[in-house]
């Protein structure tokens, strides 16, 4: 992932202010926050660079590639959803 622009820090950073508000238990916080995205393409690539940003962090501290990660993650929602796993690629 290249270097994010003023713009697109400020999304990633509005990403991380809803999830943690959410957290915190401030739902009306996160709706808010949601509220302030220009749009659903704002709010889309916001979710994304943080979920990359996350990923890349949790990848450099666990020392896992991304295909693995990406696979342990999709195995967890899979779980929780109380759906089969997927199909290995």
């Amino acid at each position: 992932m290249s270097a994010p622009t003023p713009a697109a820090a400020e999304l990633v950073q509005r990403a991380a202010g809803v999830i943690a508000a959410t957290h915190r238990g401030d739902h009306a916080g996160a709706e808010e926050l949601l509220a302030a995205f220009s749009g659903e393409q704002a709010r889309t690539l916001g979710f994304y660079l943080l979920a990359e940003l996350a990923l890349g962090v949790v990848r450099a501290g666990s020392g896992q590639s991304m295909d693995e990660l990406v696979r342990e993650l999709s195995l967890l929602v899979a779980n929780t959803a109380g759906q089969p796993p997927p199909a290995a690629a």
